[in-house]
């Protein structure tokens, strides 16, 4: 194991940490297409239980032996730092006392990802990483089988969204889907009945829409304010809303995909 203590928040070691916004990381080329960073031993764990591989790890001291307890790879370099190198380096204060630079996987085919599936969730163009992170939590929890983003939908392995959801980001299977016109070919071929959650005059009540689903439900979900777009309305088998009370209207998309998953889960 190599186990390399680093006093300088400009040493060239800490490149990954120091000069690359997540954005950029997934632009760096690397044989699968990019990184991402993990935050703290219980996200790197569940990373690497997914089968995610580590190029490097930065930790504080104090967390060193949990950290050479997951790190089995002789090749892949800790970098031991202060945590005031360590807050220097990201800008920020590392509370959690790890980071792990983590090579991205190349995410599979849709098809592969839906194949078993009964129940999956479409998150289009939700720009919010906790939102994201909060609907994977969701999905775990309550029985979903996949999830699939759109092509401009928030990174699930962004930092918040990774730790807003628990890890469940590296439990849940999930893919980006292709534009709404192919999406929608390869959804129906699957055999997937696209219900869109939305608020529309002709929209069907959650619960009479659960009392006769179809076999396999693809729930489509939209961005905060704007809600899904005029394209994935028009994609949809069937616009369901879930009813409400007292004056509000709506909830906040992660609230509903739990109310929804719920109401759909499997029985």
């Amino acid at each position: 194991m190599s186990i390399e203590r680093v006093d300088s928040a400009s040493d060239d070691r800490l490149a990954d940490y120091r000069d690359l916004t997540d954005v950029a990381l997934r632009r760096v080329l690397e044989p699968e297409g990019g990184l991402y960073i993990a935050e703290s031993a219980k996200v790197i764990a569940r990373a690497i239980a997914a089968g995610h591989r580590p190029r490097s790890v930065l930790v504080q001291e104090k967390w060193l032996d949990e950290i050479r307890m997951l790190v089995e790879d002789p090749a892949v370099p800790i970098y031991v730092v202060t945590p005031e190198v360590a807050e220097s380096l990201t800008g920020y204060a590392v509370h959690r006392g790890a980071l792990a630079s983590m090579h991205r996987p190349e995410l599979p085919a849709v098809a592969d990802v839906v194949r078993d599936a009964r129940l999956v969730v479409v998150l289009e163009d939700i720009v919010d990483h906790t939102n994201v992170g909060a609907i994977f939590r969701a999905a775990a929890g309550l029985g979903a089988d996949a999830v699939l983003v759109s092509p401009r939908c928030a990174d699930p392995l962004y930092r918040r969204s990774v730790r807003v959801s628990m890890g469940t980001v590296f439990q849940v299977p999930w893919t980006r889907l292709p534009e709404w016109g192919t999406a929608r070919t390869e959804l129906h071929d699957a055999g997937f009945h696209l219900a869109a959650l939305a608020l529309s005059d002709d929209a069907v009540p959650l619960d009479a829409f659960d009392a006769t689903r179809p076999e396999r439900v693809a729930l489509l979900l939209g961005a905060e304010g704007d809600g899904l777009s005029r394209a994935a309305l028009a994609t949809a088998d069937t616009v369901v809303t879930i009813p409400m009370a007292g004056g509000v209207d709506s909830l906040n998309v992660a609230a509903a995909s739990a109310v929804a998953l719920w109401q759909l889960r499997a029985r």
